[in-house]
């Protein structure tokens, strides 16, 4: 564990303020610094300006991303300046995975960053602060040891209660697949799940504090295998079923999966487990037997429509949710046309779909017959469109169903109130719906372009349940 030099005194009422890049486990990994920081005097700030610590936790799927992280360090450097020059001192961080893959590039391209520190050593972030601000300039960027998990306090209550509703719980980091478009080996490490007793505890916490919904969160999180208390290796269904059984906890979530790693066990869950919501993101990147080969996913388009056609089978509500990734080395038009084919085969509720961008120390990077950016583009909107098209008419086909609302937070209008549906979209409603963090029973009037609207159950109507809706 790093020691603090102790050199500077530090200031009163210390404030940090954390912009957060990327997927949901950044989410749940700048909460649980901003925790690290609590235990050490830190109070969160939503204004930049007002921070004696600035942290970006960043992404590095794609290459845009990480630029903007360098676009920002541009403009957090002019305020550190000015900061300066009124006598308060700003010390600046970059966290997670372009923290991870670039180290000490990033202290040579941006001069105003004083402490760069990788995803696996967050725990030591209070000390390398301290370091930081007695005039150290610091790349933290080897894996642990020690189960950061293990060494990062627990968040007060007050700190729980104030995410709301619900909140995500990272069981798993690091991914051993090496798909060939993909960082995140590299950058998060292999595949490291954590035990049941310590996912447990973390859950009830949140439980005690309010939340109702948990999301499971890992790069690979289907590939969880964390040691049970009878001594033994679980699986995430079991882990699924432990979590089920906390009070307070009455939804759950997972994501993001890998289609090799969807075992029956994980299935069954799907159709005995109601706190289950009936939702799963399973990327499949492509429908080209011969890109996701080039991808090294291990799959074919025919294992992932028979994986689909099982999952569908045991809990028939169910939503999918997929990645694509359009313009791969070598991918030709006929490559494209069954992607274009499986997505029709599938129906999507929601996808995300991305131009392919070559990331540095990938097999896919060092590839030849790079797609050229204009193909790419064209691809991408026709793959959009599609996407768009089946998404609107998911959202479209719950009218008139009743569906379980969970009310989340106040709507941007007065007097309403906005929750999530099973199928995770916002629904919004009359604030007489119920309060926060309420389950409640609503039927769908009709969808908007980016959320549905519906109106508290009346028993007496009869009216059809959302797994009468259309097939998605």
């Amino acid at each position: 564990m790093l020691e603090s030099s102790g050199d500077v005194e530090p200031p009163k009422d210390k404030k940090v303020f954390v912009k957060t890049y990327g997927c949901q486990m950044n989410v749940y990994d700048s909460q649980r610094m901003a925790d690290a920081l609590a235990a050490d005097g830190y109070g969160i700030t939503d204004d930049i300006e007002d921070a004696d610590l600035v942290l970006l936790n960043t992404c590095h799927i794609r290459e845009k991303a990480a630029e903007k992280v360098y676009s920002e360090l541009g403009r957090i450097r002019q305020l550190k300046h000015e900061r300066a020059r009124r006598g308060r001192e700003t010390v600046v961080g970059v966290a997670g995975c372009v923290a991870q893959a670039e180290g000490q590039e990033i202290l040579r391209r941006a001069s105003a960053v004083d402490l760069v520190i990788g995803p696996q050593t967050y725990h030591r972030l209070p000390a390398v602060v301290e370091r930081a601000r007695a005039g150290e300039k610091i790349v933290e960027t080897e894996y642990a040891l020690e189960d950061k998990f293990e060494h990062l306090p627990a968040p007060e209550r007050n700190a729980v209660r104030s995410r709301g509703v619900t909140a995500f719980l990272t069981v798993q980091e690091g991914c051993d697949k090496f798909c060939t478009f993909c960082v995140v080996p590299y950058t998060r490490g292999a595949e490291v799940s954590r035990p049941v007793a310590q996912i447990v505890a973390e859950a009830e916490r949140l439980a005690q504090s309010g939340v109702r919904e948990v999301t499971l969160l890992g790069q690979n999180v289907n590939a969880w295998h964390g040691e049970g208390p009878d001594g033994r290796e679980w699986g995430l269904g079991r882990l699924l079923f432990r979590l089920a059984e906390i009070p307070g906890i009455d939804r759950l979530r997972y994501t993001t999966s890998h289609p090799r790693d969807m075992n029956d066990e994980l299935i069954a869950a799907h159709r005995d487990l109601p706190a289950l919501m009936p939702y799963l993101h399973l990327p499949v990147q492509a429908g080209s037997d011969r890109i996701l080969k080039a991808m090294n996913r291990r799959h074919t388009a025919a294992d992932y429509l028979r994986l689909i056609e099982r999952i569908r089978t045991a809990r028939p509500d169910i939503a999918m949710s997929g990645d694509f990734i359009v313009g791969f080395p070598g991918e030709s038009e006929a490559d494209f046309e069954e992607t274009m084919k499986i997505v029709r085969d599938v129906t999507y509720a929601q996808a995300f779909s991305f131009k392919y961008s070559p990331r540095p120390g990938t097999p896919g990077a060092e590839m030849g017959d790079q797609v050229e950016e204009a193909a790419k583009n064209e691809r991408l909107q026709r793959l959009q469109a599609l996407l768009t098209e089946q998404q609107r008419a998911f959202a479209q086909s719950l009218a008139g169903t009743e569906i379980s609302l969970l009310l989340e937070k106040p709507g941007r209008l007065e007097g309403q109130l906005v929750g999530r549906s099973p199928w995770l979209q916002p629904v919004i409603v009359d604030e007489n719906a119920g309060r926060i963090g309420d389950i409640v029973s609503v039927r769908i009037t009709h969808a908007g372009s980016n959320s549905l609207f519906g109106e508290p159950m009346n028993p007496a109507t009869g009216l059809k349940t959302a797994a009468e809706g259309a097939r998605v």
